[in-house]
């Protein structure tokens, strides 16, 4: 039996990293998972539940004895400074484009001991993506997308979101708030997707299902090609707000679905008009 690199005990406080240890073959390390972890569908039956996303049943964590703990973004700020304060080793990544979600499940690999193995998934999606971007340039047509991440305030998507986006073949009327960091950054107004006049919306409401009336019926932004057709579409936060695999398995292609069924029902309707 070879020697086992790497701590042996992770908790992880949100779904990618569990996802990515279960693609490297190392789920056995896993001991706590956040209670919002979908995917793999196995690890919600197979792993004891010991956060949320911003809190944590410390006592239970404590009792896992942990040898190394892994979250994701400024929001577990202070999750993570309770438990350094206890003793724990914690990792928070916070990554916020493509290319870093992509370093950051290496640098998960490497922890593990399976850089090789990580390499060669990361390559393999670097591969598609890049099949996907000539598939989007050939297009003849990119249709105007508004992402929509919340209603009250009306933030607008994550670098990763607006990236995946091109990828996918559509232009985000956002794309010049893609590089803000922060949620607060990204806030607009519904007078301002109106102005930018998107022909397809797409909602993915972090913690909660989109709301399709309140969509449907905000008056400011009545006139817009998306609202007129009723192209109107709601991901699940889980393929497309998660910064790991499930982005490049799921979220990218579903975007891709949804771009070509606006594409050829805005075709239809210029060719009824003639």
């Amino acid at each position: 039996m070879g020697l086992v690199v790497g701590p042996k005990r992770i908790i992880c406080l949100t779904e990618e990293p569990t996802e990515m240890l279960y693609l490297l073959g190392e789920e056995n390390r896993i001991i706590g998972i956040s209670v919002y972890t979908e995917r793999p569908s196995i690890a919600k039956q197979e792993k004891t539940k010991v956060s949320a996303f911003i809190s944590g049943n410390l006592k239970k964590i404590e009792s896992l004895n942990p040898d190394l703990i892994i979250g994701f973004s400024d929001i577990q700020g202070q999750l993570a400074k309770d438990l350094i304060e206890r003793g724990f080793n914690v990792l928070i990544f916070n990554q916020r484009s493509i290319r870093e979600i992509l370093d950051n499940m290496y640098t998960l690999g490497s922890i593990v001991g399976q850089s090789e193995r990580a390499n060669s998934l990361i390559s393999g999606w670097q591969r598609q993506m890049e099949a996907w971007k000539i598939e989007a340039s050939l297009s003849s047509h990119k249709p105007r997308v508004f992402f929509q991440e919340w209603d009250e305030p009306i933030i607008t998507g994550i670098q990763w979101v607006s990236e995946a986006i091109e990828i996918a073949g559509g232009y985000d009327i956002f794309n010049d708030l893609k590089e803000k960091k922060m949620a607060k950054e990204r806030i607009t107004t519904a007078e301002d997707v109106a102005k930018r006049n998107p022909e397809v919306i797409v909602g993915s409401w972090c913690g909660k299902a989109m709301d399709w009336d309140w969509v449907r019926k905000k008056p400011e932004w009545q006139s817009t090609l998306a609202i007129q057709k009723d192209l109107i579409f709601e991901m699940d936060p889980s393929i497309i707000l998660q910064p790991g695999p499930a982005l490049f398995l799921e979220g990218i292609p579903k975007l891709k679905e949804i771009f070509r069924t606006v594409t050829t029902d805005l075709y239809e309707s210029e060719k009824k008009s003639l």
